[in-house]
């Protein structure tokens, strides 16, 4: 059954949200969509931190805080600034509209409004904005493993670079004899590989982590963490949890396969993320070198430590 989606509807009169509810289940739009109700926009902005809302029916003529400064607060903040805020209100005149669309409103429904025009405005806005989530999967994620491609991975390192440096590790990580893989099972067993490896890494990882799909079978991780034991021993309980997987290739048969990692720590002499991330890869490098299925840290250049 496909899950409803959230509409929060903003009004500081409850008559104004029980007529939108009533006209919404008269035309089987209580089937397709949870109606949260609040009273207020202080409200609203605290219903956005805690539920995923998937658009808002903003009343615009409020106490405290109008709909067009809950709409402002929204559109500048990274986590709300796509939700889609349809207006409802009685203001017809030509200013109030221009505001509306120049704060970044999506659409303007007039009172009083009939049930079907609302539930199509509605079913519209969400269908526009399913679309612009899947172009934007598409432009910042690898579809074959679900994780950041290159262009956004180092875009969002880029940024962690210049804000977090303090403690800051790259850490670069290929998957070993990939191409015997492929060689010997086929690209779609090289394939299913890749994603059962991408899977097990993102899911140890933290929101604040970055993974990044850079190219074929190789991945980096931009974070931050307390000591260079810790970011040493995590990586290689990674590297560790990788070479126990089973990856079944039909009923009876499943390959193995395991990692090498390479790891860097920020130092002064490192101007961008690039530095970083190609210390860590000479210690890939040297993993690689070494023997395969083993985790370098780089602490500084020419400071290898197994």
């Amino acid at each position: 059954m496909e899950q409803k989606q959230n509409i929060l509807v903003v009004d500081d009169e409850k008559s104004n949200i029980d007529i939108i509810i009533n006209l919404f289940n008269k035309i089987n739009g209580g089937e397709l969509y949870n109606i949260i109700p609040v009273l207020s926009g202080e409200k609203a902005l605290k219903a956005v931190e805690k539920k995923q809302i998937d658009l808002i029916l903003l009343d615009i003529m409020m106490p405290d805080m109008d709909g067009y400064e809950v709409c402002k607060i929204l559109k500048s903040k990274e986590s709300t600034k796509n939700i889609p805020v349809l207006f409802i209100t009685s203001s017809t005149d030509d200013d109030s509209i221009i505001e509306a669309y120049s704060i970044g409103a999506a659409d303007y429904v007039t009172k009083p409004f009939k049930a079907v025009e609302l539930l199509s405005r509605v079913k519209i806005n969400l269908q526009l904005q399913q679309n612009f989530k899947q172009l934007e999967y598409y432009a910042y994620y690898d579809t074959m493993t679900n994780v950041y491609n290159r262009r956004k991975f180092f875009k969002l390192a880029t940024k962690k670079f210049d804000t977090k440096k303090e403690n800051l590790y790259g850490v670069m990580i290929d998957i070993d004899k990939f191409k015997n893989i492929n060689d010997t099972y086929g690209h779609a067993v090289g394939d299913k590989v890749i994603k059962s490896v991408a899977t097990h890494i993102k899911d140890s990882l933290d929101d604040e982590m970055i993974l990044g799909r850079i190219g074929g079978e190789e991945f980096a991780i931009i974070l931050n963490a307390d000591s260079d034991e810790m970011i040493y021993n995590f990586i290689e309980s990674i590297r560790k949890k990788i070479e126990h997987i089973e990856i079944f290739i039909n009923q009876t048969d499943v390959v193995r396969c395991t990692i090498s990692d390479g790891i860097a720590k920020y130092h002064d002499g490192m101007p961008t993320v690039d530095h970083l991330l190609q210390s860590a890869d000479e210690a890939l490098y040297e993993a690689k070198e070494s023997g395969r299925n083993r985790t370098i840290f780089r602490i500084n250049k020419g400071d290898i430590r197994c």
